[in-house]
Parts: C-alpha cells; structure tokens; sequence
C-alpha cells in the first residue's frame, strides 16, 4: 500500500534472509492484540483496573494503527521505507519495555497507542520492500505468501506465548516484544536495502512534502493535519462510548468527547479537501464493494476482539489461568492460520460474496452460542462450539473481504483503497472494545448481546454484497445478442 520505490539488487541468500526478517516482524506484530486479551486480567488484578478501563489496552493500539495507516505511505514516501521501518522497529521495543515497567494504567494505554503506531509503518512497509526486493513471479508469490502466514499465525502464537508468560507475570508478556524487536533491528540494519528513489517518484512525493534542495522532508502539512485529526477523532470516540453505560456512565463527558470527535473529524474532512493529494482519493468514496466490505471487515473485526474480552474477562472469573484461557481462544484462531496459504484459494472457488456472507453468517451463530448465564460453568466443551464458529467465519471472511474490497479498483488506487480498507478494520476492534467492556461491568449478557448485534450488522452487509454478485453473474455478456 505504499508508494513504489526501487532496491538494489541482492542475492539470492540475502533475499530470503531478508524475508524472514520481515516475516519474523509481522509475527511479532499479529500477536500484540492476542497476548494483550489473555494478560489483560492480569493486568487489572494488579492495576486495580475494571473492564472499562482494560479496554484501553486493545482500542488504544487498534486505534493508533487505523490512525496512522493513512499518513504512514506519505511518512515512508518522505523519509524512505529504511528509515522508517527500523526507527519505528526501535520504537516499539522502546513502548514494549515503557508498558512492561509502568504501573500506571494511563501510562500503559499510551504505549499501547504508540506501539498501535508502529505497527502502522512496519507491517505495511515490510510488505512493499518485500514486493521491491524480491524479483515478480514465484519467487515474489513465495515470499508474500511466507509473509501473510506468518501474519495470520501471529494470533495464535500470541495466545501461546501469553499464556506462557503471564503465568509468570504479565509484565513478561508485554516485555518480551522487546528483545525480539531489537534483534530484528540489528538483522535489519544489515539486510533491508537503501532506498533509490527515481526521479518520478520524488517529483510525486514533493508536491504535498514539500522539497527545498532536492530532499524530501516528510508528508507535508495536509496530511499530517489528517492523520492526526483521525486519530485523535477515533480516541475521543473510544473515550465517549466507554462513558455510555455502566457504572463508570458519564454522559456530559461523553457528550464533550463526541463534539471534539466530530470537530476532528471537520479538521480531517476540511484538510482533505485542501490537500493538493488527498490521503483518500474522493472516488473510492463512491465505490460501493470497497465501502461495503470496509464495513463488514470493521463489523466482523470489531465483533470477534469484542467477543474475545468478554471470554477472557469471564475465564478469569471462573478462576482459569492464562495458559488455558489461551487454549480455549485456540479454536476461534487457529483456522485462520491454518488456512492462510489458501485462503485466497477458497475465496474464489466460493466466490468472495459468498465466502464473506457464510463467514458473516457463522460469527454471530458463535457469539450466540457463548453461555450467558451469570453461573454459567465455561468448560472448554461447552465453549467449544462458539469458538470454533467464529474461527471458521473469520477464516472464511477476511482475506474473501479484502479480496473484495480491492477487486474492482483500479491499479493506481490499490494502495490507497488497501489503506481505507485496513483504516475500517481497525477503527472496528477500536469502537467496539469500548461499548462491550462497559455493557460488561452491568453483566455479560449485555455485552455479548451487543456483539452478536454488531456480528449481525456485518452479515445484513455482507449477505447485501449478494445481490449486485448474482446479477453480475446472470448478466449476459457484452457481446450477447
């Protein structure tokens, strides 16, 4: 999704070196959500946090990086994909360390946030150097492939590792980032490539950086107004739907944090209008599958986090350990990455329509089928059938979402649209963790209601995308007499 640039050639044992590095730091990236939610009731047992406040810990990162994922192409364009991957590398392990000390919840969010951050610059950059360093054909496939497996099976190894950790202390499951990021640093220095940016590329990234002297000086003021109004936009919204309902309701506070909301989101909308190069192109806008799988991606995303928390508050009062709590959460994210390397497969034997509507359709039968009852015993038997409905529906969604979304685009607009798009799924898990962990403090049956609402938004949405996919199938072709 970022802007193109050309790498010298490297060899063939440094490619594949480079490979895994970039594999391994997508890894790294996938499990932060997954470790959180299993150390999370760790963490307010001994912060003295209640579930209004934990939340922070999964909307404060998803918010940072639906946040920054616009204004990253137009950073990384600046400053070169080098530059940017390994500082924001050695800034997250920084965070990593700064959360893993802390023993303040405020503090802790805010690495949380920053991290979010991160990741909005590395997992996307790594992708393009890959795509830049590795030659097109089966080499490039191999390589892509090798790099969204490791990204699909960073959810369960974030499960594994927490559950390891946490048992121990979960410090050390938000600490142990940390080394793994610095060492991808020092094997990164080494191997990802200088950029060498040709002359079109740097004409293009001066027109809305700003260039004095022939250099770059980063994404110029437009989009940086943007992508700070956007972010800033999503946490006054997170803040507001957390003082809605429950015990911590606030209504004037929620009220105040919905009216800074909508003036940044003024801010951005009047920014973008201004930019000579808007970070959404005004015609993907108007692009309906991309808007429609956007939303059921925000839907399907939001939905699954939220009903995460809710499990994993509810183990933790059942008096299970992190270990199992990772164990239980096993079946609703190992079909994922297990399916990885053909996901894409499936989607279009199905069809994209298809698969995204069963998989839509299956979620909410999953949040449905969790135990409401307040006495309600979760042994892994009876969680058993929810878990593996909402693995099955995400493994057969959301690479059939994202297929979707970007079908139709034209190629100039992928980049762009693959950023709006992940900007959704984001903004998804951000919104929805807030409203659940306060139904959550009346009691679980309200928050998993309200999962099970959102869940079933997402499939009124999907099951539309349906209608236009049977007419475009029955349609004659057009040359037909």
């Amino acid at each position: 999704m970022y802007p193109s640039t050309t790498n010298p050639p490297v060899g063939e044992r440094t490619r594949w070196a480079l490979v895994a590095v970039l594999a391994a730091n997508m890894l790294v990236d996938a499990l932060e959500v997954s470790a959180t939610l299993v150390a999370m009731p760790a963490v307010g047992a001994d912060l003295g946090a209640g579930a209004a406040g934990l939340q922070w810990l999964v909307s404060g990162f998803a918010a940072g990086f639906g946040g920054l994922l616009l204004l990253g192409g137009r950073l990384v364009e600046g400053l070169g994909r080098r530059r940017v991957f390994l500082a924001a590398l050695l800034v997250f392990a920084a965070a990593s360390l700064a959360g893993a000390l802390t023993d303040s919840l405020a503090a802790l969010t805010a690495t949380r946030v920053l991290k979010g951050f991160c990741v909005a610059l590395t997992a996307p950059t790594g992708l393009a150097i890959i795509t830049s360093a590795v030659p097109e054909g089966a080499a490039r496939r191999r390589a892509v492939s090798l790099y969204s497996l490791f990204g699909a099976a960073g959810f369960c190894a974030g499960l594994l590792l927490s559950g390891l950790f946490t048992g121990a202390g979960w410090r050390w499951t938000l600490a142990f980032p940390a080394p793994v990021a610095l060492l991808l640093l020092a094997a990164g220095a080494r191997l990802v490539p200088r950029d060498v940016r040709d002359s079109g590329a740097r004409d293009a990234g001066a027109r809305d950086a700003g260039v004095r002297g022939g250099g770059l000086r980063g994404p110029g003021r437009h989009a940086a107004a943007c992508g700070a109004a956007l972010t800033g936009a999503v946490l006054l919204l997170v803040y507001g739907l957390a003082h809605l309902a429950g015990p911590g309701r606030e209504p004037a506070r929620a009220a105040a944090a919905f009216a800074g909301a909508a003036l940044l989101g003024a801010v951005f909308v009047t920014a973008e209008r201004r930019s000579p190069r808007p970070l959404v192109p005004p015609v993907l806008l108007r692009h309906g599958p991309l808007l429609r799988s956007a939303l059921g991606a925000a839907a399907l995303n939001g939905s699954y986090v939220g009903f995460l928390l809710v499990a994993s508050l509810h183990l933790r009062e059942t008096g299970r350990s992190p270990w199992q709590t990772a164990l239980v959460f096993l079946p609703a994210a190992a079909p994922l990455a297990l399916s990885a390397l053909h996901s894409a497969r499936i989607a279009a034997r199905l069809g994209p329509a298809r698969a995204v509507a069963a998989g839509a359709v299956l979620a909410p039968l999953g949040y449905a089928l969790y135990p409401r009852a307040p006495d309600a015993d979760p042994r892994w038997t009876v969680l058993l059938p929810a878990t593996a409905c909402v693995g099955a529906a995400f493994a057969l969604a959301f690479t059939a979402l994202h297929l979707q979304a970007t079908g139709a685009v034209p190629a100039r607009l992928q980049g762009a649209a693959s950023g709006l798009y992940q900007t959704f799924v984001q903004a998804g898990a951000a919104l929805t963790a807030a409203p659940v962990a306060a139904l959550y403090t009346v009691g679980r049956a309200p928050a998993l209601c309200l999962v099970t609402v959102i869940g079933a938004a997402g499939a009124c949405v999907a099951l539309g995308g349906l209608v236009p996919a049977a007419r475009a199938a029955a349609a004659p072709p057009p040359n037909h007499p």
